[in-house]
């Protein structure tokens, strides 16, 4: 069988298992939806001065695209990948034929794939129940800004998963690294007037420019392919440090075996 057939079954098998699972699909796609339908009928009639005015519903659906793109590649790869690793299927798997690169770009591209299932969802939720609307000249840029994103945080979330001792651990690790980087980044409230300390910190990680990025595929104001290649290229970077640290420290057995 050639590497592409067998990659493409691999993503159908990762796939079917990951809906499979309840709990990664409601934390992955319906909290956002969720979260949406909450601010977004609290404050959707507001705008945000330091945003030139724009919509709140306009300024939610991209943050909580974030926010799921985040929880579908980082969070759920990270503990999923942490999980197999200490039950042993990772040991098992890597004693059989299947390419290792085969199995993590199975898993990378379900992760991938759901983003972008989970943008399409907000999006229309969006539209019909708020207004909101993606300017047909950005949104390729959005499409580009989601696999870009999607990819770069599957490797840190493979990386992520090195520093995680077990399996007991891994959600109250996960989260406490995404958990204040959600409230820094703006995803559930602008920032802009927060203390300059606390934009510089966020403005170190990935999570915030990835949210600009989409954003500015979703500003009215936007002209051009609306492609932020400054946040975009952070993100990216992100992605490259992951995918190096990962070649050097991923795990498929427990610790000491």
């Amino acid at each position: 069988m050639s590497a592409l057939r067998l990659a493409i079954r691999q993503v159908s098998y990762d796939g079917r298992s990951y809906l499979r699972n309840p709990p990664a699909v409601f934390f992955g796609l319906m909290m956002p939806v969720l979260f949406l339908l909450i601010f977004a009928t609290i404050f959707g009639n507001d705008t945000i001065d330091t945003r030139g005015n724009i919509k709140t519903s306009t300024y939610y659906v991209p943050g909580l695209i974030t926010l799921g793109v985040v929880s579908t590649t980082f969070v759920n790869l990270c503990m999923a990948l942490v999980v197999l690793r200490e039950n042993r299927v990772l040991k098992r798997v890597r004693g059989t034929p299947l390419p290792a690169w085969v199995f993590l770009a199975g898993r990378m591209a379900v992760g991938v794939g759901m983003a972008v299932a989970l943008a399409v969802l907000l999006v229309a939720i969006g539209a019909v129940l708020y207004g909101v609307t993606v300017p047909d000249s950005t949104a390729p840029a959005m499409l580009l800004t989601l696999v870009v994103g999607g990819a770069s945080f599957c490797c840190l979330g493979i990386a992520f998963s090195s520093v995680v001792p077990n399996d007991d651990a891994a959600p109250a690790m996960v989260n406490a690294v995404v958990l204040p980087l959600y409230f820094i980044s703006g995803l559930f409230f602008p920032v802009d007037e927060a203390p300059e300390w606390l934009t510089d910190v966020a403005s170190v990680f990935p999570v915030r420019h990835l949210a600009e990025a989409l954003l500015d595929a979703f500003d009215p104001r936007t002209t051009g392919a609306g492609i932020a290649w400054g946040h975009l290229g952070v993100v990216a970077a992100w992605g490259v440090a992951g995918a190096l640290i990962a070649l050097r420290t991923f795990r498929w057995t427990p610790k000491g075996e």
